[in-house]
């Protein structure tokens, strides 16, 4: 009988807590500045746009932080998730390496984003929350909060990027199926999106951008917070779910992965599955090469500064110590919307500015050509972010080939792509560009 290539966990291995790298790291991260004063922000300068239960979650020194029972009760609708072992697409590279991926596509979103949007609604609807607000690059985002709020009782707006609410139909529609506003943006629903449209009609938009007319949103209307999918300390906090779980189940498949792969835009993927090894890594019980995949087209990791910037175009964020190409930058209108982001998450910019974590970044042809082999051999079509760790989990497997070398290979792929087939077609027609 061949060796198993599917690990599964029974639900009641969901995580029962949330693991904070935060109260490990060698050296403390810079804190946030309030944008007005430039001065240390605290948690009362937050609680304008967030509840107070989730800012306590952003600056606590905790390690562990227990996950309440209602949002357990929620993930096990999807969680634990599978981990695979991509054995079809061994033998088509030819690869002594061993490829695992752990497979987040499984969630009523298709993606990893409903772990803390699920956690977000909760958290809000016993603060009192009515309404939140948000935005989404590729639609992943703005779907699962309209999930979340749906499940939780909250009404939810959503500012999509404009090129993604143009390329991504079907997104959107999900949203509204929820129970989600969605506007293109920018969009005329703020003062802020109507000045950017005034100044470029025909702008494509940014997750800043959008970021900048869900808090005008927020701050304008009463009973409405603001939850972002990605960046902040208390979004990564809730998918080291990934990592967590992924720990387990690579004890089950018996190697001890040597390379250890994920997308990044704004950190939360990366981090949800990396940050509970690199807890390992610190604690001098393993040693591994953890490496952060962006797009060459938005290069915040390995072309941006570490700085303070704020996380949105308007500057109505407090300012934070991150990779960052500036709040101004407008990426191209690349397929992988939600890696279309200026900044990196302060916590993923610290651990790489440590040495922790390494990052590269790839074209937009390379990727869809990786993609398109998997999906033809794993019989799953990757969103297109996902697709970026795809690509290097390949790259790799094939370095292993040419050195002869046994590598265990574990990558996330944080999504399905059966909304994003624009793109393949786009692909598969010859029409796509590197940036």
């Amino acid at each position: 009988m061949s060796e198993p290539t599917s690990f599964l966990l029974p639900s009641d291995r969901i995580p029962k807590a949330w693991y904070n790298l935060n109260a490990d790291m060698p050296e403390p991260i810079p804190p946030p500045l309030h944008p007005a004063t430039r001065l240390p922000a605290g948690p009362d300068d937050l609680t304008a746009i967030f509840p107070e239960n989730l800012v306590m979650q952003e600056v606590t020194p905790e390690r562990w932080v227990e996950i309440p029972d209602p949002v357990r009760e929620v993930l096990a609708l999807w969680r634990p998730t599978p981990l695979l072992r991509a054995v079809r697409l061994e033998r088509h590279l030819q690869t002594p390496a061993q490829i695992y991926y752990k497979y987040e596509g499984v969630s009523p979103g298709g993606s990893h984003k409903p772990n803390t949007a699920v956690a977000q609604a909760y958290y809000n609807k016993i603060a009192g929350t009515k309404r939140l607000a948000t935005e989404t690059g590729a639609g992943q985002w703005g779907s699962s909060l309209a999930l979340a709020c749906s499940l939780f009782g909250l009404e939810c707006r959503v500012y999509m990027v404009k090129v993604s609410f143009e390329q991504k139909p079907y997104r959107k529609l999900m949203m509204q199926t929820w129970g989600a506003e969605v506007f293109a943006s920018p969009s005329d629903q703020t003062e802020f999106g109507r000045r950017v449209r005034e100044q470029d009609p025909e702008c494509a938009g940014s997750l800043g951008i959008a970021i900048s007319e869900a808090i005008e949103d927020t701050v304008k209307t009463p009973g409405t917070k603001y939850s972002l999918g990605s960046v902040l300390n208390h979004v990564i906090l809730h998918q080291t779910v990934i990592g967590l779980e992924a720990l387990e189940q690579m004890e089950m498949a018996g190697p001890e992965p040597d390379i250890i792969i994920g997308c990044v835009g704004g950190g939360s993927n990366f981090a949800g599955l990396a940050f509970p090894f690199v807890e390992k890594k610190l604690a001098g019980k393993a040693s591994y090469k953890i490496v952060a995949v962006e797009p060459t087209a938005c290069p915040s990791m390995t072309r941006g500064d570490l700085r303070y910037d704020f996380g949105d175009t308007a500057g109505m964020t407090p300012l934070m110590m991150m990779k960052t190409l500036g709040h101004e930058f407008m990426p191209p209108p690349i397929h992988a919307g939600g890696l279309r982001y200026h900044g990196m998450a302060p916590m993923v910019s610290h651990a790489h500015k440590l040495g922790l974590i390494d990052a590269v970044a790839v074209p937009q042809t390379h990727v869809f050509d990786s993609a398109v082999t998997f999906a033809r051999t794993e019989g799953i079509v990757p969103a297109p972010e996902s697709a970026h760790a795809v690509a290097v989990a390949m790259d790799e497997a094939i370095a292993a080939r040419e050195a002869g070398q046994k590598k265990v290979i574990l990558f996330g792929l944080s999504g399905h792509g059966m909304l994003d087939l624009t793109s393949y077609e786009n692909f598969l027609a010859g029409r796509l560009q590197d940036v």
